[in-house]
């Protein structure tokens, strides 16, 4: 790993060497108390993670995001292309919120919940662990030839994470078309499905490639979150920080010695031990400094605190606090800027859950045929011809469907047919014609207003325009 002191650590980043060349993280296995929190964290939202597209709500997938068919489950409630605001305003909220976490609390957000460092942190390195061994037997074994002991387990190595890498793919893949289709696919045996079988091996192919090779670079170089973090943060903002005033004191950080009363010798409580830096996933040293490339995962918080232990000195030399709480002594407020980024917070959630209450089940439009004029019939009868299309997004069908006018006398000739049905979470389409008697026009273009029944109930309501001739406005 590329060396980096106090004064050089930003020309490069921790993970290349001096010729520019990448230089492989082998991180020390974690243990303490922050990392056995993350465990805990970590087994619930992989149990999330892995059963959400199979859990289901009123009949609706818990969450599904099937971009091609333009569908969404969010929470068991089903958005579709029409509720493409109330898609757009929650994304809205998600990017507040993470500003307004990451001005509170850093990028405590990629240290525990994110996907990429649960699945690398928890499962692909925890395999390596178990396979090659900790830091020291990795090292080895890369520098080691390639003789039956290497090539027994780096293969096994690659074949555990490219079967963790299918599972995985398997469950994105039921994240956007649905896990019943997927399951379908499944029985009906891949080699009928060449094109979603294909789909899945290329997801198979990305995971094994970030997870065996891409790795912590995914944080450091594609993640732009860094590098928001660094607009965002502010010297109140609480991160994992190393004590400096503690820490360097007036003599700065020196090796321990036994028996030794650093207190008399001015000298710091870091020991200069190098166990932060070790256990690190991402290669930096977390004593130089905030990093865009700190993910805030507590390794380093734990491997202080054991080495602070083992030589009697006080635990907390690294640990979770902001700049002015190391050099004030000051106690996390809720500032100003916090309080804005509520306010808007709030705003935003309050117009979501309106909005959210004042959505209808049922989405209809009805549109004039394009290019068609109206036409005159018996008994001073004007017609206008229209195409309608009817969204019914509840798990029910809807029985017996009909139109009636609402703002005008006059009637509704559906083509084909009177009454129709419309699937569950389908959509059914047609053509009708709209009748209204001359006189009750008042214009040469009328807005009228049509009620969509269910039997005798009415379940939505729609406006289109109406042409009439001039001489009757």
């Amino acid at each position: 790993m590329a060396e980096q002191g106090r004064d050089n650590f930003r020309d490069t980043i921790g993970t290349l060497n001096e010729e520019g060349k990448r230089a492989w993280v082998y991180p020390k296995k974690p243990s303490g108390k922050w990392y056995e929190y993350r465990k805990y964290v970590s087994y619930i939202l992989l149990i999330f993670l892995f059963s959400a597209p199979f859990i289901k709500i009123n009949g609706n997938q818990f969450l599904m995001f099937n971009v091609l068919e333009r569908r969404f489950n969010i929470f068991g409630a089903p958005f579709w292309p029409q509720d493409f605001h109330l898609f757009v305003i929650m994304m809205i909220i998600g990017v507040v919120f993470v500003i307004f976490f990451t001005v509170a609390f850093g990028r405590l957000f990629c240290g525990w919940v994110c996907p990429q460092t649960i699945f690398m942190e928890m499962v692909f390195r925890r395999i390596e662990y178990w396979i090659e061994g900790d830091r020291g037997k990795q090292i080895r074994l890369d520098k080691m030839p390639w003789n039956k002991e290497k090539i027994r387990k780096r293969i096994t190595k690659w074949i555990v994470f490219f079967i963790i890498s299918f599972l995985i793919a398997n469950v994105f893949l039921a994240y956007l078309i649905g896990s019943d289709q997927l399951l379908r696919y499944i029985t009906e045996g891949p080699f009928k499905h060449l094109s979603t079988l294909l789909s899945l091996l290329i997801f198979t192919g990305v995971f094994y490639f970030v997870f065996a090779w891409f790795r912590e670079q995914v944080c450091i170089i594609a993640c732009p979150y860094g590098r928001l973090q660094g607009v965002l943060l502010d010297t109140k903002s609480i991160v994992v920080a190393y004590d400096h005033k503690r820490g360097e004191k007036e003599e700065g950080r020196a090796r321990f010695k036994k028996n030794e009363d650093r207190a008399a010798t001015g000298k710091g409580d870091c020991i200069d031990c190098f166990q932060c830096v070790q256990v690190c996933p991402t290669g930096i040293d977390i004593r130089n400094g905030t990093q865009l490339e700190c993910v805030n995962c507590t390794a380093c918080i734990d491997a202080c605190d054991a080495m602070m232990e083992a030589v009697k000195l006080p635990k907390g030399l690294i640990r979770y606090a902001s700049e002015e709480n190391i050099e004030k002594k000051k106690k996390f407020e809720f500032t100003p800027r916090l309080k804005g980024y509520s306010v808007v917070l709030g705003i935003l959630v309050a117009v979501f859950v309106g909005m959210l209450f004042l959505r209808n089940d049922v989405e209809a439009r009805v549109l004039r045929l394009p290019g068609q004029l109206y036409e005159r019939k018996e008994n001073n009868m004007i017609s206008n011809v229209y195409t309608f299309k009817l969204v019914n997004k509840t798990v029910d069908e809807i029985e017996e469907v009909t139109f009636q006018l609402k703002s005008h006398k006059g009637i509704i000739k559906v083509v084909s047919h009177d009454s129709f049905d419309i699937p569950e979470q389908g959509m059914a389409e047609g053509t009708l014609f709209i009748e209204i008697n001359a006189s009750a026009l008042t214009g040469d273009k009328d807005r009228v207003e049509i009620e969509v029944l269910s039997g005798d109930v009415v379940i939505e309501t729609t406006t289109t325009a109406f042409l009439g001739p001039r001489s009757y406005k």
